[in-house]
């Protein structure tokens, strides 16, 4: 991850580690939310990949949809469309 990037994932980081044990295992999507962020500045960079993590964190309420939305133009695969990847 390029250094803009990772300054960027710092707040993500830390919401991983101080308030999602709080929120709860609610997410609508899979990746969460958060494993999307990280996973979108990690593949796009600071830029695009802050514009996605809005775009998908837009997208997080009760008509926003759910299931699986993988990262755009990474290699995420996933048999059963269940699992987290973390990065």
């Amino acid at each position: 991850m390029k250094p803009l990037a990772r300054v960027m994932a710092l707040p993500v980081r830390a919401y991983r580690l101080v308030a999602s044990p709080w929120v709860g295992h609610g997410c609508r999507f899979q990746p969460t939310c958060s494993a999307y962020a990280l996973q979108a500045l990690d593949h796009h960079g600071v830029f695009r990949g802050t514009w996605l993590m809005l775009r998908r964190i837009g997208r997080c309420h009760p008509w926003g949809g759910s299931g699986f939305d993988s990262v755009p133009g990474t290699d995420t695969t996933c048999a059963d469309k269940t699992c987290d990847h973390h990065h």
